[in-house]
């Protein structure tokens, strides 16, 4: 029968068309999903070697600018809340926000954004695996719905009669299994991922926070550290929090 010579095989058709869409999908995000993972663990192992093997929380300023990766962003945040400008005035607004609560605001919204970026994508995945059983199922029962139709107009209920639409329209319900399968190990697999990220930064955080104590959540600005860039980082900071 062609496609489009009843409304009921082109539901079918859509249906199926739909759960390969969704199947494209969840391959695609797949790969970009494991390729920014990956590579954002190559970046944070990197920094925290170059890191920790700084002489001080000063020195290894220069490395947040220059490294990219999400622990580098952290650490970038935290040293533009506790930098002290030079010229800086001590009744200046910016100055008068205490260091302490600053730094932590700064790291805290920071891994914010960064779980905000590596999530992106698992709302789709969660979505293809949550819906495509019951879309493949949805044109299951279209499709009995055009073989019964079709059974009727014919006026004969034979095995032979029965047996091929019947089991065309069950097609649809494997298909949605079949997609769907993939999308909830996907998803739960990066899932995890990202919460071992997420912990790994508020791992970092927390060292970065303490040695940022030792030196009284005040440091100085390093000449690379560009004061346009820091004081950007850290009125966004403050607007963020306000």
């Amino acid at each position: 029968m062609n496609l489009l010579a009843s409304p009921f095989e082109s539901i079918e058709h859509a249906v199926i068309w739909l759960l390969v869409l969704f199947s494209v999908a969840t391959w695609g995000l797949t790969l970009l999903k494991g390729v920014q993972f990956s590579r954002l663990k190559s970046q944070d192992r990197k920094f925290h070697k170059r890191f920790w093997a700084a002489s001080s929380l000063d020195s290894a300023a220069q490395l947040a600018q220059e490294q990219p990766g999400a622990a580098a962003r952290v650490a970038l945040a935290g040293y533009a809340a506790i930098q002290v400008p030079d010229g800086a005035q001590a009744n200046d607004l910016s100055q008068s926000i205490n260091h302490q609560d600053r730094l932590e605001r700064a790291l805290r919204q920071q891994i914010v954004r960064e779980r905000r970026s590596l999530e992106t994508g698992l709302a789709i995945l969660a979505s293809i695996g949550s819906t495509s059983p019951f879309i493949g199922l949805f044109g299951t029962v279209w499709g009995i719905m055009s073989a019964l139709k079709g059974i009727s107009a014919a006026g004969s209920a034979s095995l032979e009669t029965v047996a091929g639409p019947i089991g065309a329209a069950l097609v649809a319900t494997g298909v949605g299994i079949a997609v769907a399968v993939p999308a909830v190990l996907v998803y739960n697999y990066f899932l995890r991922r990202l919460k071992l990220t997420a912990a790994d930064l508020d791992d970092f955080a927390h060292d970065f926070y303490s040695l940022a104590q030792k030196s009284a959540f005040r440091v100085l600005l390093h000449p690379v550290l560009k004061s346009g860039t820091a004081g950007a980082h850290a009125g966004q900071n403050v607007k963020e929090a306000s």
